[in-house]
């Protein structure tokens, strides 16, 4: 076999197998779809949802993981920027360095199951939190620390060392480089990884069984007393997800619509993350565009 005719199949090798991925990839999300998209009503978005009876909704279920999302990103972004900022403009080669990427690497593969129990051992017994949204979101944080570390050293790593020069040449800091010249132009990158993040977030379920607990108590969305427990803005509260709901309505719901209640929900669990990955990299690009004044 001669070199072309190598060539030849290993390219046709390689296009079956991505369009393997993207048939099974087009395949789950549209069956969920097809599935889901036909129980979507504006009264099932907006209606609590309910334990015995049918015509339940996932009013709560939804705020639930937006609050979630926000509380997590509020609590893990500000140190990933600093890890990555550190990791990939001040930390020196040597083996505790080493040592860090190989830390956040494992952090990165724990099994979600093994953070959430961890999390209920430390976070819901320990310091007595019981089940709720803040346990839940720093429970969260050790599964978007590692990737928000990482795209933001990536990012950081991915600008040109002239900016870096420049911003000596001017007489700036390192920090100032790195602040005023680095950081803008890693942007567009930080946010495609935020908002990919954001999108693994949303969709996690077994670590917030252990610590955001599986129930969704009567919320007053007119209450906006952080601290009192009826009011939606109560971090300390238990909050079901609506990934949480979905394992809960198959694996113990009773009420006479489950099949409609829980494709229902799974339909708008995968267009909500869609949303979120199409706008990082619409946003992402647009940035981009704007910063390096490319058409």
């Amino acid at each position: 076999m001669n070199a072309k005719r190598s060539d030849h199949l290993a390219t046709g090798l390689i296009y079956t197998f991505v369009a393997i991925v993207v048939l099974i990839l087009f395949g789950l999300i549209g069956y969920i779809l097809v599935s889901g998209v036909p129980h979507l009503s504006w009264h099932f978005l907006t209606t609590p949802s309910k334990a015995f009876a049918a015509g339940g909704g996932i009013r709560d279920q939804l705020f639930n993981s937006l609050y979630l999302l926000i509380l997590t990103l509020i609590i893990s972004f500000p140190i990933a920027l600093g890890a990555g900022i550190y990791l990939a403009e001040y930390a020196p080669d040597n083996w505790v360095t080493s040592v860090m990427r190989t830390a956040i690497e494992v952090l990165s593969s724990l099994p979600s199951v093994v953070v959430g129990l961890f999390g209920y051992l430390l976070f819901v017994i320990q310091f007595q939190m019981g089940f709720s949204i803040l346990a839940g979101a720093i429970a969260l944080t050790f599964f978007n620390l590692p990737l928000l570390t990482r795209n933001i050293e990536t990012s950081l790593s991915a600008v040109p060392n002239l900016q870096r020069e420049a911003g000596i040449a001017l007489g700036l800091s390192s920090w100032k480089t790195t602040t005023g010249i680095i950081l803008p132009a890693a942007v567009p990158g930080i946010l495609t990884g935020v908002i990919l993040s954001a999108g693994r977030v949303f969709g996690e379920a077994a670590a917030l069984i252990y610590t955001a607990g599986q129930s969704a108590p009567v919320l007053n969305y007119g209450n906006w007393n952080a601290f009192d427990p009826n009011s939606f803005l109560n971090p300390l509260r238990p909050a079901e997800t609506l990934a949480v709901h979905i394992w809960k309505v198959n694996a113990e719901g009773i009420v006479p619509d489950i099949d409609a209640v829980s494709n229902g929900t799974a339909a708008v669990l995968i267009i909500v993350i869609l949303i979120f990955n199409i706008s990082a990299r619409m946003l992402g690009n647009r940035l981009y565009n704007k910063l390096t004044s490319s058409k």
